[in-house]
């Protein structure tokens, strides 16, 4: 079986950490990627006491700290604003560190009007090699998320790990409309299935992207990792989540 969690992304952006672990344990909810920026508020602030306390609730709880959730990204034409977004991501590996936190999520945001399209997939990875590195050291998974205008493009992601070239340089699959291609993802899966260590799923209403298709891809490369929801907020959160669980337990594929 997968394993199923949740990204306080958008459904959960307005709960405490006290809210988080209440809700998701009773719902049955197996992890939680902590997106920055959130109310729960476990941000590269936090004191050392602080982290430790976080990191023990976690390793007290059947919920797992899943991942953590940034956005930082690296194809600006402005080097001085890609050192920094390397410099903030060296900070919050820090911090995932220290809560005992398995990866970080960081994401290309396409591709800046007129720039060259090889030269910033180039860019892009050369930045992710950088961090990637420094990363390992603290036994920290850095996971690129499938994101942005033309850098969501499997052929394109796919030449940004290869120009990553580093073996601590994963994928988050993001379950995107363009990852379809005739009614299938197969062919463009294929491109980055060795390295993917974290999904996203959307709204499994959605017919127009094969679910089942997806989990099977997973279980067929014994992937046994999260499957985080990244669903939009609602009025009634908890129902939805039930939901999404009753639909995400039927999608598993079958025994044959």
């Amino acid at each position: 079986m997968l394993r199923l969690g949740t990204i306080t992304y958008n459904i959960a952006k307005d709960w405490d950490l006290d809210t988080i672990f209440k809700k998701l344990e009773t719902l049955k909810y197996e992890g939680v990627e902590l997106r920055t920026s959130h109310a729960h508020k476990v941000e590269v602030n936090l004191s050392k006491a602080q982290r430790d306390a976080i990191r023990k609730r976690f390793e007290d709880s059947p919920l797992e700290l899943a991942g953590m959730g940034s956005a930082f990204e690296y194809q600006s034409t402005d080097a001085a604003e890609v050192k920094k977004n390397i410099a903030g991501t060296k900070e919050y590996v820090r911090l995932a560190h220290d809560l005992g936190s398995p990866g970080v999520k960081v994401r290309p945001n396409g591709i800046p009007r007129g720039a060259d399209l090889d030269a910033t997939l180039k860019q892009i990875g050369h930045a992710l090699a950088e961090v990637g590195e420094d990363a390992e050291g603290f036994g920290i998974e850095i996971r690129v998320e499938v994101h942005g205008g033309t850098t969501q493009l499997l052929p394109n992601f796919a030449k940004i790990l290869e120009y990553a070239n580093h073996r601590n340089v994963y994928a988050c699959w993001n379950s995107n409309p363009s990852d379809v291609k005739d009614g299938s993802i197969r062919e463009n899966f294929a491109l980055v299935a060795p390295k993917i260590r974290e999904v996203h799923l959307r709204d499994l209403t959605d017919e127009n992207y094969p679910w089942r298709e997806l989990f099977s891809l997973l279980q067929g490369q014994n992937y046994n990792g999260f499957t985080l929801a990244e669903i939009p907020e609602s009025k009634d959160p908890d129902r939805v989540l039930q939901y999404f669980r009753a639909l995400w337990l039927a999608y598993q594929p079958r025994p044959a």
